[in-house]
This record gives structure tokens, sequence and C-alpha cells, in this order.
């Protein structure tokens, strides 16, 4: 049974850093483009960022980049999220995902864990 389990969400404010966990099991994890998404409350789903099975490739949306850093421990099979500078627009949950192509929202996605960036 595939599972992707979100944790490391919470509250933090504007300018604060959070780093995001992703515990997969079930298939081979360095097979696999990995990433995350997120949404925002009232919004829809909103790509973030890739990594490729190596984790020598990333892709971000212009968004998030310069301030967050996805990466991976295949040994570990885990997938992290580093956020950096949050803004109240970071505000969302994000989802852990083995996407089906590169900058896509359709693919296994986990259950989320909630970010709330207040003052």
């Amino acid at each position: 049974q595939i599972q992707l389990v979100e944790s490391g969400g919470g509250s933090v404010r504007p300018g604060g850093s959070l780093r995001l966990s992703c515990a997969a099991s079930g298939f081979v994890f360095s097979h696999y483009l990995l990433g995350w998404v997120r949404q925002a409350p009232g919004k829809g789903l909103e790509w973030v960022s890739d990594i490729n099975g190596g984790g020598n490739s990333a892709w971000y949306a212009d968004s998030v980049k310069g301030r967050f850093i996805i990466s991976r421990d295949n040994a570990k099979n885990s997938l992290y999220l580093q956020m950096n500078d949050l803004k109240p627009e970071d505000t969302a949950v994000y989802y852990c995902m083995r996407p089906d192509a590169r900058r896509v929202l359709t693919g296994l996605r986990g259950t989320g864990t909630l970010v709330t960036v207040s003052s």
C-alpha cells in the first residue's frame, strides 16, 4: 500500500521558517519524481516544487523560488521542503505528491499538513 505522510506544519510569523517532511512507503522511492503542492483557504491546488529521483534536479514555482528548498533522502524514503522567509500568502495545506509528471497536480497525494503564516 502506497503511503505519503506529511509532518512539520504549524503556525509561524511572517519572515519565519518551517521544514516540512514526508515519509513515503509502498513503492521504490528513488525511482520517482516527487513534489509538493499546496491549497490555500478557498483556492485550488497550486504546484510548488518537484525534485527528480536522484535529488540532483529541482524545479520551483515563481512564487516560492529563492525562499523554498526541496530535498530528499532516498536512504530514508523521505522528502523535505525547507520554507524560509514565509509570507501570509504561503498559508495553505501542503501536500506531498508523487506526481504523474513535472509541474502537474495529478498523481498520488498525502493527507496534507497545515502551514499558517500570520502576525
